[in-house]
């Protein structure tokens, strides 16, 4: 068995710095709840000591009507899903 890690492209765009839409795999997302900040994750590590921000977790909503729970990560090269939940 093996593990295949496929990158999509994503943009997410902020309103007063709370995730409001993106798009991702070539499709666009409305945020459908209330985003949580993701502090000290698990799937992160600080390069400092801060207790700052490093992602958000929220529900996206396609065209469609699908709705997917989102783990997004900000690196230097831009923001990153690191996980899609369906539920």
């Amino acid at each position: 068995m093996s593990t295949i890690a496929v990158e999509h492209q994503m943009t997410l765009w902020m309103v007063d710095d709370v995730p409001a839409r993106m798009v991702y795999a070539g499709k666009r997302w409305r945020i459908t709840d209330t985003p949580t900040r993701l502090r000290h994750s698990v799937w992160t590590a600080p390069r400092e000591s801060s207790l700052g921000l490093y992602g958000w977790r929220f529900q996206g909503t396609d065209e469609d009507g699908l709705s997917l729970i989102f783990d997004v990560y900000k690196a230097e090269d831009g923001w990153h899903v690191h996980r899609a939940y369906d539920y």
